[in-house]
């Protein structure tokens, strides 16, 4: 498969997924968001897989959705297309018959965080910065967001983070149980290949099958979430605080919300 934004390379039992707009932070443009939609729907038939590791070019994981896409785009139709591509993505991740693991430095932001954390096992360095922040840009939280920071934290503190927004690091995250293991920086991939080494000398078998078991048992809940987050994202595309957080964001200035 030859991808614009993606690259991925597949050796054996082990499948390594790159996020590559470098230039950009990794930020998650249309196209991004389609090619991992079609990158984690052919893994379905990739029967020999059984892992499947995430990492980002560059300085970081990913910043998270491009926020200049959108404010080069004033058609709130767009964002209906949008939410069906990460729907579509999600799902398809969610429900791959193998173990995902998310090797985390830099930033992990927004939807690169949301993506993340529909992983089945986080490593982040140290200094990474991870945040929840859509609410920084008038949104709600997409790419599932709502589910599985619900999944990590239940209902009460996940509302709360998603409402703060906060920016944390590998330690704070680790306290929470955002994430599985905080490494020193410079560290993640050698952790995440001592985790494959563990991994493949596992029953792996019977570890994808409670997986599945598991997973598919959340599948509606799942596809609620997803159906209420696009409906609400195209909601609060159209607000005014939205247009003030997107502009404060490219401005590099503090927002000043109303409430409209």
């Amino acid at each position: 498969m030859n991808f614009e934004t993606i690259n991925l390379e597949i050796a054996e039992r082990k499948a390594t997924l790159t996020l590559n707009r470098p230039n950009a932070m990794n930020a998650m443009d249309f196209t991004m968001m389609r090619e991992l939609a079609v990158c984690f729907e052919a893994l379905h038939n990739e029967k020999d897989v059984q892992i499947l590791i995430i990492r980002g070019e560059g300085r970081v994981f990913s910043a998270g959705g491009d926020v200049k896409m959108m404010v080069s785009s004033d058609d709130f139709s767009d964002f209906g297309t949008i939410m069906e591509d990460i729907s579509r993505l999600v799902k398809a991740y969610y429900t791959l018959p193998m173990i995902t693991i998310a090797q985390i430095h830099g930033a992990a932001a927004g939807l690169g965080f949301s993506l993340a954390l529909g992983s089945d096992i986080i490593v982040a360095e140290q200094s990474s910065k991870l945040a929840m922040n859509f609410i920084g840009i008038g949104l709600v939280p997409d790419g599932a967001g709502h589910f599985f920071m619900k999944e990590r934290l239940g209902t009460p503190k996940a509302k709360q983070m998603i409402w703060e927004g906060k920016v944390l690091n590998g330690n704070e995250a680790l306290a929470l149980g955002l994430i599985d293991y905080n490494v020193e920086d410079g560290q993640a991939s050698v952790t995440v290949d001592q985790l494959v080494g563990k991994l493949l000398a596992s029953p792996i078998l019977a570890m994808i099958e409670t997986k599945q078991i598991l997973h598919n048992s959340n599948l509606p809940l799942l596809e609620k979430v997803l159906e209420g987050e696009s409906a609400g994202q195209v909601k609060m595309r159209q607000t005014q605080d939205h247009l003030e957080g997107i502009q404060a964001f490219v401005g590099k200035r503090m927002p000043q919300f109303e409430g409209k």
